[in-house]
């Protein structure tokens, strides 16, 4: 609604106004009345208003007085109508000098006055409108330079951008905001995980308030991540008289009270102010590598999960080296033999707790390297993370002997197939799968399966070659048969839903609309049949 004031000295006019025209209809409340422009300047620096609708002459302080006085002291920038029962030019030239957008004789014609109610309603809209793109393309341009910041590609330029735009303070952290795997997850559609993406967008920008600046969109990047990246300082825990764990905790459970879904935060080391957020940005993803062999958790802390006390450290290093070079011939026999053995050793040298983690990220590292020297192109980090989770079942403790096992094992034929470029051959056999079979319900996963690749290795090298994951590819290529059917056959469009995989008509014809850009009885009859 948009909120009016009437300025008039005579009561009659004021009420005859309020009953004119039927402003709620309009989109309009009458939030006040003033007998003087007096009365309405006191009025106006205690509150908003979008439309002053005021009598030119009156005692104390006329109209004209009161426009003047608003416009030069920029109490108010709202929507000034004047109403005069004097046709003087010299009135109406005041008034258009001091932004007054329209000048009306009494008594007040009922169209007239809805006329100018309309024109201020769609100058309104258009102004908000601007606002709106204007805050948008300011966001986007904070959040390039933030990103900037944390890729550890910026110059003075970026930082001082970043510094002038959001309010930081001492104790920064990069913190990635993530939603927790689960079936109902893996089974969306791509485009409903974007649109889940951008719900918890919205929810992180509704909790930081004046701070929404804090949060970025997907800044990963990765295919199969739909984050949300967040800065936090220190002072935001201090305004809240919190800890920090605290403030993390209590926003993780304001977003999935709104999403209604699980979510998780790693939180990255903490640096000293914003100019160094890339070393704790690297922490986090160094958090994401490592989450697979940890304990599950709703907040991971890098200081928790990776660094330890200096004090009695113990690297099993030789048998770590062994395990490494076993994954690396992929041998599987040898594999658990040196997964046995390490566990033996550290079992021997009392290693628990944090030593542990020691040695288990010192052998994730190596073998992230490894892969990098095979192919650099895609995320490694990534894919360690992948199978570490696959390699991990109910009944399995976390970063146990059984699970490391299970994880070395796997990670050695993913080695093995890089090494051989399995890839080439085995997308090309995709293609043909779904040629032939692209009503079934096919998954990456289970084609990974059956041609024995690595499906997150499979899923960034389709995306690399063909622009798009392996469900868009399989739905375009869907509706362009789609498509053909329509042209081609007389078939009902619930039978041609079905024959290329649909059994939901309403999804089809939803899906079939963002790739025409129309529906299919829309684009049968275009075609002329």
């Amino acid at each position: 609604m948009l909120r009016v004031l009437l300025v008039d000295d005579e009561p009659f006019i004021v009420q005859g106004l309020s009953v004119l025209i039927d402003w709620e209809k309009e989109g309009y409340e009458i939030v006040a009345t003033a007998a003087d422009g007096s009365e309405a300047l006191e009025y106006l620096k205690e509150h908003t208003v979008d439309l002053i609708i005021a009598d030119i002459k009156m005692p104390v302080m006329t109209g004209i007085e009161l426009l003047e006085a608003i416009r030069k002291e920029e109490i108010s920038d709202a929507y000034f109508v004047i109403l005069s029962g004097y046709s003087d030019f010299g009135y109406a030239q005041q008034a258009i000098r001091y932004k007054c957008m329209d000048y009306v004789l009494k008594p007040v014609e009922k169209e007239e006055l809805l006329g100018i109610l309309r024109k201020v309603a769609k100058m309104s809209e258009n102004t908000m409108l601007d606002e709106q793109n204007k805050q948008r393309l300011e966001q986007a341009y904070l959040a390039r330079n933030v990103m900037s910041l944390l890729f550890g590609k910026f110059d003075r330029m970026n930082l001082d951008y970043v510094k002038n735009h959001m309010q930081l303070s001492e104790g920064v952290r990069y913190i990635d905001i993530e939603f927790c795997e689960t079936m109902e997850l893996e089974e969306q559609e791509e485009g409903e995980l974007r649109k889940l993406q951008r719900r918890l967008y919205q929810a992180c920008q509704d909790f930081l308030k004046e701070d929404e600046g804090h949060c970025i969109f997907d800044v990963s990047q990765d295919e199969k991540s739909y984050d949300i990246g967040f800065i936090y300082c220190d002072y935001m825990a201090a305004k809240q008289e919190c800890t920090e764990e605290e403030y993390l905790q209590g926003f993780r459970k304001n977003l999935e009270t709104v999403l209604q879904h699980p979510v998780h935060m790693l939180v990255g080391k903490k640096v000293a102010d914003i100019s160094a957020v890339a070393k704790s940005y690297s922490a986090s993803c160094v958090l994401k590598s490592l989450e697979a062999f940890r304990e599950k958790k709703s907040v991971y802390f890098y200081e928790e999960e990776v660094q330890i006390n200096q004090g009695g450290i113990v690297l099993c290093k030789q048998s770590l080296d062994a395990l490494i070079a076993a994954i690396e011939q992929n041998g599987k026999a040898e594999i658990r033999k040196c997964v046995d053995q390490l566990y033996e050793e550290m079992r021997r040298m009392g290693v628990t707790g944090d030593t542990m983690n020691l040695n288990i990220n010192y052998l994730l590292f190596q073998l992230i390297h490894l892969a990098t020297e095979q192919d650099d192109c895609v995320n490694q980090e990534e894919i360690l993370h992948y199978i570490s989770e696959r390699s991990f079942e109910e009944g399995i403790m976390r970063g146990s002997r059984a699970h490391l096992a299970r994880f070395a094992i796997e990670y050695g034929d993913y080695l093995t197939q890089l090494r051989k470029n399995v890839s080439r051959g085995v997308l090309a056999e995709i293609e043909r799968e779904v040629r032939e079979n692209y009503a079934e319900n096919l998954t990456l996963r289970e084609l990974s399966q059956k041609y024995y690749v690595n499906s997150a290795y499979l899923g960034q090298l389709f995306r690399k070659k063909y622009g798009v994951s392996f469900k868009e590819y399989l739905n375009n290529y869907r509706m362009e048969q789609a498509a053909q059917k329509l042209l081609r056959t007389d078939d009902k469009i619930y039978q041609i839903a079905q024959e290329v995989g649909y059994k939901d008509l309403d999804y089809f014809i939803n899906r079939f609309i963002a790739a025409k850009g129309c529906t299919p009885a829309k684009f049968r009859k275009q075609s002329g049949k």
